[in-house]
């Protein structure tokens, strides 16, 4: 059976496209935990380690989420791992069934609400730079209109 790869923490970083400090900070808030150390060697990270990462650095930057919000963000998507494994693993009682369900909807519910502030944001960006832009075209078109006339 082979080992599965252990990475040092500059070895995640360069993955990753991070810096160490950066980890370590995850690590100290507690988006990322701390890998593994073997006494009086250097703690190391996993496949799973480095994938949690990358889905973290990827939605930070994605959404331009604040580390609370992304905190909140992965909570949920936490606890919904943990309901599926529950589920998968086989629920016999109807009544938890539905409370397993019930529990991942509203984490689901969090979530679409934290991506739909962001998108309702962008979109009110977005209509903002519409209207300058229209400002400009309209003032661009009012000086070649002044040009042709005053040629003419």
């Amino acid at each position: 059976m082979s080992e599965e790869p252990r990475y040092r923490i500059g070895d995640l970083a360069k993955l990753t496209g991070t810096t160490p400090r950066t980890i370590r900070y995850y690590e100290e808030i507690g988006l990322l935990d701390s890998g593994r150390r073997e006494p009086g060697a250097h703690r190391t990270f996993d496949d799973q380690d480095l994938e949690r990462l990358r889905e973290l650095l990827r939605l930070r930057e994605l959404l331009g989420i604040s580390l609370e919000e992304l905190r909140e963000l992965m909570a949920a998507e936490s606890a919904r791992a943990s309901l599926r494994e529950e589920w998968h693993a086989g629920i016999e009682d109807p009544v938890r069934q539905r409370k397993v369900l019930e529990q991942a909807q509203g984490h689901i519910d969090s979530q679409l609400a934290l991506l739909r502030s962001r998108r309702d944001e962008i979109e009110k960006l977005t209509g903002e730079l519409e209207g300058k832009r229209r400002r400009v075209s309209d003032r661009l078109r009012a000086l070649k209109r002044r040009r042709v006339s005053s040629a003419g």
